[in-house]
């Protein structure tokens, strides 16, 4: 490899925060047992935090960010990873502890580290990133607790996003009947379009004021949003059926009641894509490249980036301006 290559770097001091784009060396990166070359990474709102100064997501400066990541090992010192092998890393301290995917290199955990699945290309695990990773797990979640393509209707709420978006394209590709919940009514065709069935407003799922228990419509529901979103989507549920949460745009705060649980056997399932141990993460990724992989993948793509236009990009993932997903592209 080069003596030294491109990363975006995010510095702060106490008069300063810059975002650039800068020539950083291998020693400059942590420890870690397998070095990769980066095909390619994803924003994710985890990293527009990590771009601004008061975003509460980074402890050190200066720092890599980049949450996800796919490439080609490099080298390896645990005998698990060789060189030329294709690999993703997501979550555990990727981007948020440990420098990330925003780099032509990083040297990883070899823990933290997933072999590329037969059936997914570098770009594709990309487009799903750590946002498909929480989607998937969401809807393995659910069949395990007995929500099937026959059994009724699915909501993802916060559709647009890359876990509702992920969310949709999947259940759609298994033959689930979808209902995509969306502030921005202009994207109907595009979630139309990665499979949902139906398409409606936030303030249907929310419905005024708020109940313990509503009329049930949905058998199952992928939740990005938390808060009062999440209330409503709970007192909606059919018998027996099962919410998955992985969000908190919506806030922190679930103003409901023990009402869907205890009368109507409502499961209440969280989803944790950060810490997720390793068999269960490489059992969602083979689920990703087979029977969950949408046939149009690339229509959760917004647009393909390269580093130096990537703060634009992460600029816009925090105000709210993207439809789909945004890949950094590496090499």
């Amino acid at each position: 490899m080069t003596e030294s290559f491109q990363a975006l770097v995010v510095d702060k001091t106490e008069s300063s925060f810059s975002v650039a784009v800068k020539p950083v060396t291998l020693e400059d990166l942590p420890a870690g047992e397998v070095v990769i070359k980066v095909a390619y990474s994803s924003v994710n709102y985890k990293d527009g935090l990590a771009s601004i100064p008061n975003g509460k997501i980074l402890r050190t400066y200066p720092f890599i960010p980049g949450i996800d990541l796919s490439g080609i090992v490099v080298s390896s010192t645990d005998e698990r990873f060789h060189k030329g092998q294709q690999v993703i890393a997501t979550g555990y301290g990727v981007g948020v502890s440990h420098f990330g995917g925003f780099s032509e290199y990083a040297r990883i955990p070899a823990g933290w580290i997933t072999p590329l699945p037969e059936g997914l290309t570098l770009k594709e695990a990309m487009i799903y990133g750590t946002a498909g990773l929480t989607a998937a797990l969401s809807i393995l979640a659910l069949e395990d607790h007995d929500v099937s393509p026959d059994k009724g209707k699915v909501l993802v709420t916060g559709a647009t996003g890359g876990v509702g978006g992920s969310a949709i394209a999947m259940l759609g590709a298994k033959g689930y009947s979808v209902v995509a919940s969306t502030g921005n009514a202009e994207a109907a065709d595009y979630l139309r379009g990665i499979g949902a069935e139906d398409v409606i407003s936030r303030e249907e799922v929310i419905g005024g004021a708020s109940k313990p228990l509503d009329k049930q419509l949905w058998q199952g529901a992928v939740d990005s949003v938390g808060g009062d979103t999440l209330a409503a989507v709970l007192s909606k549920i059919t018998y027996r059926g099962s919410v998955a949460a992985s969000g908190l745009t919506g806030g922190t705060s679930v103003p409901t009641t023990v009402l869907p649980f205890i009368l109507r056997g409502v499961n209440l399932l969280g989803i944790d894509s950060v810490e997720c141990p390793a068999d269960l993460r490489q059992q969602a990724w083979k689920r990703m490249a087979s029977d969950l992989k949408p046939s149009l993948l690339e229509n959760l793509v917004d647009r393909e980036v390269t580093l130096n236009e990537l703060p634009q990009a992460l600029e816009d993932i925090l105000q709210g301006n993207l439809r789909g997903r945004v890949l950094v592209r590496l090499s």
